[in-house]
């Protein structure tokens, strides 16, 4: 009689230990399956809408103190389409730069012609390069890993998936509550730190776009000097194919 009620209280232990240990490794699973690639999703998700409408006004900070500002009105769909169109100053009114992957244009009213340019040249002059004012998303660019992880961040260092993204490397810290950047540091493939990205300041911006409404930008490489991206204003807009394209570009005022 005591052994059947020993037997019977052993499978009941042992069930109990079972449900334990099941309930621990599904609570366990999904945080080990969180890697770089997929933070770095929902950073690109968090940073902005995949077809969205912005507003946003760019300083240059020379190391004697004086400044240089620029109002842009920039469209995007998708992973590789970006647009961005200058407000002011007047000198530069009307002027638009076209980023289709990795090939950009700049278009000119007074030329009429688009130009090619390139990712690290930078239409503005500063610290920001054509790349950073025509940023697509990470995951386009990069394949990333998770370097490090404490209580409240993830370091990822993020490899460029081609020899023609501006910068080979990245090391990015991301804030885990958030899930958007703190700071991003940019490599050369010789591993030489060419800048460093600050983003600060969240707000919401309605429509499910909560992100830092300030990026800032310095390098080694041009001391005394900084600049800042100030976000005004992003909502998310369905935008047709033929926008993207050289031929609209004179007409991308419209769309406001």
């Amino acid at each position: 009689m005591n052994s059947c009620k020993i037997s019977i209280n052993i499978r009941k232990l042992s069930l109990k230990l079972f449900v334990s240990l099941t309930m621990i490794f599904i609570m366990v699973i999904p945080a080990a399956a969180l890697d770089g690639n997929e933070i770095l999703l929902q950073v690109d998700r968090n940073l902005q809408p995949e077809s969205y409408e912005m507003y946003r006004k760019l300083i240059n900070i020379e190391p004697d103190g004086s400044e240089k500002e620029f109002v842009l009105y920039s469209v995007k769909k998708g992973q590789d389409k970006m647009i961005a169109l200058f407000l002011s100053p007047a000198s530069e009114e009307g002027r638009a730069t076209l980023r289709l992957g990795e090939n950009m244009w700049l278009y000119i009213p007074s030329v009429g012609k688009p130009l090619r340019i390139t990712s690290l040249q930078s239409v503005v002059g500063g610290v920001f390069n054509n790349s950073d004012i025509l940023r697509l998303d990470y995951s386009a660019e990069y394949d990333a890993e998770i370097l490090e992880e404490t209580e409240d961040r993830y370091t990822l260092t993020c490899k460029a998936k081609s020899s023609t993204i501006a910068y080979d490397r990245l090391k990015m810290e991301v804030d885990k509550k958030t899930m958007v950047p703190v700071n991003i540091e940019c490599y050369a493939a010789s591993d030489m730190l060419i800048k460093t990205l600050y983003y600060k300041d969240i707000i919401d911006f309605g429509n499910g776009v909560k992100r830092p409404s300030v990026l800032e930008t310095d390098s080694p490489l041009y001391k005394g000097y900084k600049s800042v991206m100030i976000y005004a204003k992003i909502n998310k807009k369905k935008l047709a194919d033929e926008v993207f394209t050289l031929n609209y570009l004179s007409r991308i005022d419209e769309l406001r």
